[in-house]
């Protein structure tokens, strides 16, 4: 019975049943809800009666639970007699169903975050409670942001799906999200979970630089937050990093790298690489780094306007080769861009603290704690502020 009721296999069966209904010509949004209510009668029953087979059991609830919807309504009679009368579907491959219902869900007729938190819910098989705590809102806020989203895809079938860049800008952001918080590793693996489907289903070597994006970043999780504590990239332990999943995105860059047709996930990734191959932070390759910033920031028209968060991570390399004084000037160049981010402070005190400007430095952390609104980093910013006031009064003495 732990197998059956293992939480990582109900996930995997959601997309599933989902797709089972659309097929059967459900809309998304009724489809969505009948199998969130089977679910709820699986983990009623299944304790005390586990079925033979767990994915029949929850279709034939799911189609149940959506049949009683559908005869409370007139206007959807045409719907179940569909139901009805369409004979049981045939096997399908949980990769196809998956990622049907991912293309489904990464709308472009949705909102970036809309698209993920759907995603989450109806391919990732999470609660509202957990996107909830993921986008660090209420609840409630979350459910109807995903009721809206629902709604909007109510017409949409499963001929209509979105393209492969919106894909996986879906799936970047839900991997992100769940990369910066420090008890949402779950939400990490789950965005590698999908993309590896995804490239098992298109030959874009973007797809794979997407894939090896996330490896490279996602094998320094263990290193990122200690004892609950934020610890940046250069003061990490090297020896606590994945190495088999470096080794793993290296391999996978390295391929997508050789179709030549770079797009940003592949350039992103190559910078990634070169840091997770440095063994100690004084090792790292900058001039190669800020070499592939340059080739991601000529991507872009006009980098300022299109990609200033591109412009600010490059400061930083600049910093390393040209000089910290040199970094800052990038800073500034595009400051009015990110209208007082707290990231555009958070790296001025970085390049300050590396030109030795330690009181400015101070300065510049405390004004980046006061604007962050991640309690991780704003705790590792009072931090470093507290620790730069110190170095400059231990520099007076």
């Amino acid at each position: 019975m732990s197998e059956v009721m293992d939480e990582g296999l109900l996930r995997a069966l959601v997309p599933q049943v989902i797709t089972a209904l659309l097929r059967r010509g459900a809309d998304f949004a009724s489809a969505e809800d009948a199998v969130q209510e089977a679910l709820v009668d699986a983990l009623r029953t299944w304790p005390t009666g586990p079925p033979r087979d767990p994915r029949a059991w929850l279709t034939r609830a799911a189609v149940h639970r959506l049949t009683d919807a559908v005869r409370s309504e007139a206007a959807r009679r045409r719907r179940e007699e569909r139901v009805d009368e369409e004979p049981e579907p045939g096997p399908t491959e949980q990769a196809d169903d998956t990622l049907l219902l991912l293309f489904l869900c990464a709308s472009p007729q949705l909102s970036p975050t809309s698209a993920v938190a759907l995603t989450l819910r109806a391919v990732a098989g999470l609660t509202t409670r957990e996107i909830a705590d993921a986008f660090l809102v209420p609840e409630a806020t979350m459910a109807q942001r995903i009721s809206r989203a629902k709604a909007t895809l109510r017409d949409r079938s499963l001929d209509a799906p979105a393209d492969v860049a919106v894909v996986l800008h879906v799936l970047h952001l839900a991997y992100t999200t769940g990369h910066q918080g420090d008890e949402r590793h779950d939400l990490a693996r789950e965005a590698i979970r999908l993309t590896r489907q995804l490239v098992l289903a298109s030959p874009e070597p973007e797809v794979r630089g997407l894939l090896a994006l996330m490896l490279l970043h996602h094998a320094r999780h263990r290193a990122r937050v200690v004892g609950g504590r934020l610890v940046p990239l250069d003061e990490q332990d090297r020896a606590l990093w994945d190495h088999d999943e470096i080794a793993e995105g290296v391999r996978i860059l390295q391929g997508a790298l050789g179709e030549q047709r770079r797009g940003r996930f592949q350039v992103e990734a190559a910078i990634a690489a070169l840091h997770d191959d440095a063994t100690t932070a004084a090792e790292t390759d900058w001039s190669q780094i800020l070499s592939w910033y340059d080739e991601l920031l000529a991507q872009s028209p006009d980098p300022v306007r299109d990609d200033p968060a591109a412009v600010l991570s490059r400061a930083v390399a600049v910093g390393h080769v040209l000089g910290a004084s040199a970094g800052l000037l990038e800073v500034e160049r595009v400051a009015p861009e990110l209208k007082g981010r707290y990231r555009v402070d958070a790296t001025r005190a970085y390049l300050l603290r590396l030109a030795g400007d330690l009181p400015e430095a101070a300065e510049a952390y405390a004004r980046a704690a006061e604007r962050c609104t991640s309690t991780l980093e704003r705790d590792h910013l009072v931090r470093q502020a507290a620790l730069a006031r110190a170095a400059a009064r231990v520099n007076d003495v």
